[in-house]
């Protein structure tokens, strides 16, 4: 395990940690039915009938898993 030679100062430890910053996902539209759908790139996503009940997972128009 690397131990550090020097104590490193605060300013130096909180400037190094201030560079982890949140992305925000990148979302794809598309038109589903004449609704617009916002959803996450390369996700399964869950294919419901028209009462709302999941029925299966499906990536690029294929059935990928059960519910």
């Amino acid at each position: 395990m690397a131990v550090p030679k020097r104590k490193m100062s605060r300013s130096n430890t909180r400037a190094r940690r201030s560079q982890w910053k949140a992305v925000a996902p990148k979302l794809v539209k598309t038109i589903e039915g004449g609704k617009t759908v916002y959803s996450l790139p390369h996700r399964a996503k869950v294919v419901e009938d028209s009462a709302g009940t999941p029925l299966y997972m499906e990536y690029k128009g294929r059935k990928v898993a059960d519910v």
